[in-house]
C-alpha cells in the first residue's frame, strides 16, 4: 500500500502522523503543500476522496481566513477551493490520501484508518 501524505514539516500533528505510517512500514509519498499548492483538481479529487465540502478541511482558525471572509455562506466550492490554491496554508493537515479514500489526521491516529480501506 502507498499512502500520499500532504504535509506541513513544522506541524507535530502532520511530523506525527508521518512517523506512524512509516512504523507501519508504509511506502509515504510526502507532498509538502506549502511549497507545492494543489490545483483545482487535485483538490476537488481530494474532496471526493475525503467526502467533504472544501470548508469542513479548510483551517478556520487562519487570520487569511477571516480577513478573507471564507465563513461567507455565499461563496462557492470553487471560490473555497481557489482560496486554497492562493493561501496553501489554509489546507487542514496533514491528510493522507490512498487510491480509494483520504482522512485527515487529527489527531494523527487517524490515518490508520487508510489501511483498512
Amino acid at each position: 500500500m502507498k499512502i500520499t501524505l500532504y504535509h506541513n514539516p513544522q506541524c507535530s500533528k502532520s511530523r506525527e502522523a508521518l512517523r506512524i505510517l512509516q512504523e507501519k512500514g508504509i511506502e509515504v509519498s510526502i507532498i509538502n503543500y506549502l511549497s507545492t499548492p494543489l490545483t483545482l483538481s487535485e483538490l476537488e479529487s481530494l474532496a471526493n476522496k475525503l467526502n467533504l465540502e472544501p470548508r469542513q478541511f479548510m483551517r478556520q482558525n487562519e487570520l487569511i481566513y477571516q480577513t478573507e471572509n471564507l465563513a461567507d455562506d455565499r461563496l462557492t466550492s470553487s471560490e473555497l477551493f481557489q482560496a486554497i490554491i492562493a493561501h496553501p496554508r489554509l489546507l487542514e493537515r496533514p491528510i493522507a490520501v490512498s487510491s480509494t479514500s483520504a482522512i485527515i489526521g487529527r489527531p494523527p491516529e487517524h490515518v490508520l484508518a487508510l489501511l483498512s480501506c
